[in-house]
């Protein structure tokens, strides 16, 4: 099919069906273009070896389901990791899933908070029941890992009155959303030294999403542009208040270390 064909055929789709917008307006050329226009010389983050961040790495996970939607590894060990370098450390997620992550940063950290969707917010999407259900599914009942309840777009983070060492935005991956959930982290919830994770910054640890880019871009104040990173063998971007050595990712990396994992299996 030639290019004049296509277009009238995309055209007449687009008739027939109008809600087709949304997947041009949804894909990366799209979120790409807008990224490049307003950021050009920001297409993607400066990446930081994950060993700049946390010198002779070596973590383990004690839970991790190996199920779809959540973490790789080393995001989980990240988080982890850095929460262990700060004496009672206060974490703060925004995004919940199953509960992997903070599970296993309340191992080390003094205190955890997590936001996430009401079972009954999860339904009214048009979830079901057992989707709801399973959030929070490794992390209920630990004593100090608070959940709380909200969409993170009405919820009022000054009500909470308390900062954090530690946050990991994880929350809904849209552009509105993680615009929304970085500008009220850096206005209510920052203290000196504050880090800040934002995950699926990437879908895999060598190609981004500009989409969730563009939204960190646009959250973070424009002084603090400058600290932010991709953090090498994970989805992660974060911001930290200190300049590290970084390089520009180029596509196929060449792998520059290993990582030994070992795993076992304990049913519940």
């Amino acid at each position: 099919m030639n290019k004049f064909k296509k277009i009238v055929l995309g055209i007449k789709l687009l008739v027939e069906k109008p809600s087709l917008i949304n997947l041009i307006v949804g894909s990366d050329y799209y979120w790409h273009q807008l990224l490049s226009k307003k950021y050009p010389k920001k297409t993607q983050l400066s990446t930081i070896n994950i060993e700049e961040l946390i010198p002779d790495f070596n973590e383990n996970l004690t839970t991790y389901s190996f199920l779809g939607g959540g973490s790789i590894p080393t995001d989980i060990m990240l988080l982890k990791a850095l929460c262990k370098q700060i004496a009672n450390c206060s974490y703060f997620e925004i995004g919940t899933w199953r509960g992997e992550s903070v599970i296993n940063v309340a191992e080390v950290a003094k205190e955890c908070y997590t936001l996430n969707l009401s079972n009954e917010e999860i339904i009214a999407l048009g979830l079901p029941q057992k989707y709801a259900d399973l959030h929070g599914f490794y992390s209920k009942g630990k004593n100090n890992i608070k959940h709380l309840l909200g969409d993170s777009m009405f919820y009022d983070f000054k009500k909470l009155n308390k900062k954090f060492d530690v946050i990991f935005i994880d929350g809904n991956h849209s552009y509105t959303y993680v615009k929304n959930d970085t500008e009220k982290v850096f206005k209510h919830l920052l203290k000196e030294n504050t880090v800040v994770i934002w995950h699926d910054y990437a879908y895999n640890p060598e190609e981004i999403r500009p989409e969730v880019l563009l939204g960190i871009l646009d959250g973070v104040p424009e002084k603090e542009k400058t600290n932010l990173y991709h953090v090498s063998n994970t989805l992660c971007a974060i911001y930290i208040g200190r300049k590290l050595k970084n390089s520009v990712l180029d596509f196929p990396l060449k792998p520059t270390k290993k990582f030994v994992i070992n795993a076992s299996i304990k049913n519940l």
